[in-house]
C-alpha cells in the first residue's frame, strides 16, 4: 500500500539504466503518478534525443525537458571559477556544480505541479544523494524524498537489467557498458570498470572528449583569452556568452589533450573513489584567471583568495550551494575579482596549457621596480630597516634566551 497520501512524484530523470528502472519501480511500489524531469546541462545530445518517448515507455505519466545550459555556466560555473576552487587540489567540480541547478529546477517543477514528493537515482554510496537532498531541504523542506537505491533490493547492473527485462522495458544499457559516466557542458567523468583497481593504467576507453596527448598535434596552438572582472568574455577576440566561450575552448583544448586528470578522491560519505575527469575548456579558463590574478592581486589578497577557493571547493563538493556560507564566500570572491580584468595568451601543446602572455590595466607589476638593471625608483638601503622590523620578534626571542 502506498504510504503517501499524494500521488505525484517528480523524478530527476536522465534516461539511463537507474532512472529507467526507477519509473516502473515507483509505480509498482507506491502507486504514484511519475513526472520525469530532464535537465539539459550540456550532456551528449544523443542522450536527449527521444528522451520524452523513452520516459513514457518506462511508464512516466509526464516528461519535462528544460534547457539549463547557459544558466549553469553563467550562474554556477563562472562564480566558482572566480573563487579558484579545486577540490583536493585538482578536481574542477564538474558534477558537483551541476547538481544544485538540477535539484533547484526539480523542486520548482514539483511546486508548480503541486507534487509533494521528489525522487532521485543517486546511490547510497555516492555524493549526489547528499547534493540533491541538501538542495531539497534548503529550498522546499516540506517535500518528501524517495531514494530507491536506499530502499529497493536491486543491487547491481545485472539486477537492474533483469528487472527491466521482466517489465518488458527496452534499454540501451548493456553489461558491456562497464563505466559510469557523468557529462555536462563543463566536463565528463568516467568511473568504475577497470578504474576500480588503482594499479590499472588507464586505456583509451577511459577517455571520451580529449585526444591522447601523445597523439595530439606536434605543433603548439595559441589562444587568446579576454577576462573582465573574473569572467571569460572572449576567445581569440571573439566575444561570446559564457556557454559559447566554454564550448569554443572545449573544442580547442580537447584537440590538444588539455584537462585530463586521473585521481582518487575522498567522497563525502567516507569512501575513496577513482575517477578520470576531462575538463579541457575549464582548465584553460582556470589557468587564464589565475594568470591575471598574479598581476593584479597583492600578496595578502592572493593568500585570501586561495583560502576562499579551498573552503569553496568543499562547500560545492558537499552540495551546500544554497547556504549562507556559500553566498559569503562568493561575495568575498566577487570583491577580489572586481579588478581581475585583462588578456592572457596561452600555449596549448601535448596536454599542457601554459600562460605565456598576460596583461591587465589593473596590474601591480612594475617593470621599473622589478628590473635587475639600474633603476631610479627603488632604494636598496630601505630594505635594511624593513628587515630589522620584520625580524624584530625573532631578534627579541633570541636576546631573551
Amino acid at each position: 500500500m502506498n504510504k503517501y497520501q499524494d500521488r505525484t512524484v517528480v523524478l530527476a530523470y536522465s534516461g539511463g539504466l537507474d532512472t529507467s528502472a526507477i519509473i516502473p519501480w515507483l509505480k509498482e511500489n507506491y502507486n504514484v503518478k511519475v513526472v520525469a524531469f530532464v535537465a539539459d546541462v550540456g550532456q551528449n545530445r544523443r542522450e536527449l534525443e527521444g528522451i520524452e518517448e523513452k520516459s513514457f515507455k518506462s511508464g512516466a505519466d509526464q516528461c519535462y525537458v528544460l534547457d539549463l545550459r547557459e544558466e549553469f555556466i553563467r550562474d554556477y560555473v563562472y562564480p566558482v571559477l572566480k573563487t579558484g576552487a579545486l577540490y583536493e587540489g585538482s578536481y574542477l567540480l564538474g558534477t558537483a556544480m551541476a547538481r544544485p541547478i538540477i535539484a533547484k529546477e526539480q523542486v520548482n517543477l514539483a511546486l508548480k505541479l503541486g507534487a509533494k514528493f521528489l525522487c532521485h537515482g543517486a546511490t547510497g554510496k555516492g555524493n549526489d544523494q547528499v547534493r540533491f537532498e541538501t538542495t531539497y531541504a534548503a529550498l522546499a523542506p516540506q517535500l518528501k524524498v524517495i531514494a530507491p537505491w536506499r530502499e529497493w533490493n536491486l543491487r547491481s547492473r545485472e539486477s537492474l537489467l533483469q528487472y527491466l527485462q521482466e517489465k518488458n522495458i527496452s534499454t540501451t544499457a548493456t553489461l558491456e557498458k562497464i563505466y559510469s559516466r557523468d557529462e555536462n557542458a563543463w566536463h565528463i567523468s568516467t568511473e568504475g570498470g577497470m578504474l576500480e583497481n588503482t594499479w590499472n593504467i588507464t586505456n583509451k576507453d577511459c577517455w571520451v572528449w580529449t585526444t591522447d596527448p601523445v597523439l595530439a598535434p606536434n605543433e603548439p596552438e595559441y589562444v587568446l583569452i579576454t577576462v573582465e572582472q573574473g569572467c571569460v568574455v572572449a576567445v581569440n577576440n571573439n566575444r561570446l556568452s559564457p556557454l559559447k566561450c566554454l564550448e569554443q575552448l572545449n573544442k580547442i583544448g580537447a584537440r590538444h589533450g588539455i584537462g585530463r586528470i586521473d585521481i582518487v578522491e575522498n567522497r563525502l560519505v567516507g569512501i575513496k573513489s577513482r575517477g578520470c575527469y576531462e575538463t579541457p575548456g575549464g582548465t584553460i579558463m582556470s589557468i587564464a584567471l589565475r594568470a591575471i590574478e598574479q598581476l593584479v592581486l597583492d600578496r595578502e589578497s592572493f593568500k585570501w583568495r586561495e583560502q576562499i577557493g579551498l573552503e569553496m571547493s568543499s562547500v560545492v563538493y558537499d552540495g551546500r550551494w544554497f547556504v549562507p556560507l556559500r553566498r559569503s564566500l562568493q561575495a568575498a570572491a566577487n570583491v577580489l575579482s572586481s579588478e581581475i580584468t585583462g588578456e592572457v595568451g596561452l600555449e596549448l601543446y601535448k596536454g599542457k596549457a601554459v600562460a605565456v602572455q598576460k596583461q591587465s590595466p589593473n596590474s601591480l607589476y612594475s617593470e621599473e621596480y622589478a628590473t635587475f638593471g639600474e633603476d631610479e625608483v627603488y632604494h636598496h638601503s630601505d630594505a635594511k630597516g624593513f628587515i630589522r622590523l620584520f625580524s624584530l620578534s625573532a631578534r627579541i626571542r633570541a636576546i631573551k634566551k
